[in-house]
């Protein structure tokens, strides 16, 4: 009876020690975005590893192109190999031949991750076309999230511009979706047309968010030019991350290169540091 008390009392407290840990800006709960094909470096899979592992960046959103195929595998096993998590994978926007080839990978690799869905769309122009393009999207998007759940995984909508980057169509999609495995992915830098009520947008997606992957920010940075910028650089990404932080919602950060021009690794660093000094003005 002293033995199960005590095995009791320590999962107890090795959950509490678990939960204390977590910290949202934490580099455990950072992970890397955009670094596939924007890297000046064009690294490959074993190459990538080793660069996050020297970040001590432990968690990876996977943004293939068509040249990384044949080597889904081995990316897995160089992550694999450092302790690395692929918390995401981009997906196409339907079960196509390359989406059929990434499940048959991630089945045969037992990874269990975010598929990370978009789509576009001009805005709707009457509450009836509105009703259909939910339905659409739903059916568009059905056949996805079943085959995402038959092998353990989520799908996350993700926020790319047009009448699928709105928030709200989202939170519309998924309620009439009612799948159990597909919530949000949210991207800064495809959202400076949210700046001005990004408030009460978070508060919206919130139940349904997987992942906030930051930048730098400034209004209407996308038409001024300065759509990616390293974390600091802005004067609106301060604000946005103290209300996320003050939300008490807990999920991974992603941090991102975007810039084909740039060594990935510097980009990376560059926004860690700056991210540091975000959070030292807004603690």
């Amino acid at each position: 009876m002293t033995r199960i008390l005590f095995l009791f009392v320590a999962i107890g407290l090795s959950a509490a020690s678990h939960a204390a840990e977590y910290s949202l800006f934490a580099k455990s709960n950072i992970l890397a975005w955009c670094i596939v094909p924007f890297d000046a470096k064009k690294r490959g899979p074993e190459e990538r590893a080793q660069m996050l592992d020297r970040l001590d960046i432990h968690r990876f959103a996977y943004d293939w192109r068509a040249e990384h195929i044949p080597s889904f595998e081995e990316e897995i096993d160089a992550c694999r190999k450092r302790h690395i998590e692929i918390t995401a994978w981009w997906f196409p926007p339907t079960l196509d031949k390359d989406a059929q080839t990434i499940l048959d990978v991630l089945k045969r690799k037992n990874l269990k991750t975010q598929l990370w869905v978009m789509g576009g769309g001009e805005p709707t122009r009457s509450p009836e076309e509105q009703a259909k393009r939910v339905e659409a999207e739903v059916a568009r998007l059905r056949p996805i999230a079943e085959a995402a759940g038959a092998i353990g995984c989520t799908v996350g909508l993700y926020n790319h511009g047009g009448w699928f980057g709105e928030p709200e169509n989202q939170i519309a999609i998924i309620k009439a979706l009612r799948a159990p495995n597909v919530g949000i992915v949210y991207n800064f830098h495809h959202g400076h047309e949210h700046i001005d009520r990004f408030e009460p947008l978070f508060k919206a997606m919130q139940p349904y968010l997987y992942v906030v992957n930051i930048n730098g920010m400034v209004k209407n940075g996308d038409a001024l030019g300065k759509k990616i910028l390293t974390l600091g650089e802005g004067d609106q990404e301060r604000p946005m991350l103290e209300i996320v932080k003050k939300s008490g919602w807990h999920g991974p950060i992603g941090i991102i290169n975007h810039r084909p021009e740039l060594d990935a690794e510097i980009a990376l660093k560059d926004n860690l540091d700056g991210l540091k000094n975000c959070i030292r003005k807004h603690p």
